[in-house]
């Protein structure tokens, strides 16, 4: 990728061999100013960039991992199911009345 102003077929076939391996970044970093601008403003090349991310979706298809979700899954209704069981077994509490200062209040009604 050391060619200065590379033509839009060269551009591409980086591009596919940056996706191939994962280098996307690498291959934007290594875009001078005309060539990104001369991508940006090619219908061709994303025409053939959408092409290629096609043909490398279906050619490694079957070695794409997709997350598992399951542990996530269990985790969570785990703890819906343990507030559920926190909600039920939480009984009212009764409001507790201060005594000390009913005392005093009764005790200065017995005084007037």
């Amino acid at each position: 990728m050391s060619d200065t102003n590379r033509e839009i077929q060269e551009l591409l076939v980086d591009y596919a061999g940056a996706l191939r391996d994962g280098g996307i970044p690498s291959f934007l970093k290594s875009l001078t100013r005309e060539e990104g601008q001369a991508i940006a403003s090619s219908g061709e090349f994303w025409e053939a960039a959408e092409i290629v991310r096609v043909l490398n979706g279906t050619a490694f298809a079957e070695k794409a991992v997709t997350a598992d979700v399951g542990l996530f899954m269990s985790r969570v209704n785990a703890n819906i199911v343990s507030r559920q069981k926190k909600a039920r077994g939480a009984s009212p509490r009764k409001q507790r009345t201060n005594t000390k200062s009913t005392d005093k209040s009764q005790t200065a009604e017995k005084e007037i």
